[in-house]
């Protein structure tokens, strides 16, 4: 058997305190305010005058059935880690549905509902699991498609809650699109939390020499030289791309600025760098 390893354990540890953040964002604020939320708490809400069933009974229902989605596109490792959030989830959800109302305004327990919860999802899915629910949809999209998870999740979640319009009114929609947001904000930003943010600098320049030598010696940052080809003049164009952390952009505007005002810039962020001198550093 295969020993159990230390990031292993971890990455239980982490799983179980994002299915309770889950459950509380739901039992606690989502629930008891029939809240228009994103998820399958949402999606039981929505279908709460149509399916006369405890939404507990039709969370559960839908936990399961996207288990088992999740499990036959997403494959075993999937499931493996999603079973466990699959029993957990539930089980939290009928402890933080027993707690004490919070006593809030509806929007305030929409966006506070939408933060717990989001928090919980993106630290279950940042673990290569799913909490089984409504974000097993946006998991399987993400591999077939390339396009993030947070952004499936703000879609996905935005239809559930349009779903609740013709039952509950406009003004439940939006205030459930505040949960939705929220939600969606904060998987985005737990998602990326910990990678190298770093911003892939695109330059053009007749002094593209001088350039060079000040990202080589005083950013301290690699480059790579493409050969361009002037669209409307059709002379060769060397391009410089290079990337820098965040905090080394605003040195390398400036020097570039110092030696061509004129030089040309296209810079885009980059959430994931890996590679000497961003994911590992060389050690004499």
């Amino acid at each position: 058997m295969k020993n159990i390893s230390f990031q292993d354990i971890k990455r239980i540890i982490l799983i179980v305190i994002g299915n309770y953040l889950l459950a509380v964002g739901v039992g606690a604020f989502i629930l008891p305010y029939d809240i228009l939320s994103g998820g399958v708490a949402g999606l039981a809400i929505a279908l709460k005058p149509i399916i006369p069933l405890d939404p507990k009974v039709i969370i559960d229902s839908l936990v399961i059935g996207m288990f088992v989605l999740g499990a036959l596109i997403l494959g075993k490792r999937f499931a493996m880690t999603t079973a466990l959030s699959s029993i957990l989830y539930p089980i939290f959800l009928t402890f933080t549905r027993t707690m004490p109302a919070v006593g809030v305004d509806p929007l305030l327990a929409s966006l506070y509902g939408g933060i717990i919860a989001g928090l919980g999802v993106g630290i279950t899915i940042k673990q290569g699991a799913s909490t089984g629910g409504m974000d097993v949809p946006p998991l399987v999209l993400n591999k077939f498609t390339g396009i993030e998870i947070a952004t499936w999740v703000f879609i996905i979640d935005g239809i559930t809650v349009g779903l609740g319009f013709f039952n509950y009114g406009l003004q439940a929609v939006l205030q459930g699109f505040i949960s939705v947001v929220a939600a969606s904000y904060v998987i985005d930003r737990v998602l990326v939390f910990g990678e190298t943010q770093a911003k892939m600098v695109y330059i053009i320049s007749e002094h593209y020499e001088q350039i060079l030598d000040v990202i080589h010696k005083k950013i301290d940052r690699g480059t790579t030289v493409l050969q361009a080809t002037g669209g409307y003049t059709g002379s060769a164009k060397p391009v410089i791309m290079t990337v820098v952390l965040k905090n080394q952009y605003p040195e390398l505007n400036a020097l570039i600025t110092s030696i061509d005002p004129n030089a040309f810039l296209i810079v885009t962020d980059s959430t994931e760098v890996k590679g000497y001198g961003f994911s590992f550093q060389y050690k004499v």
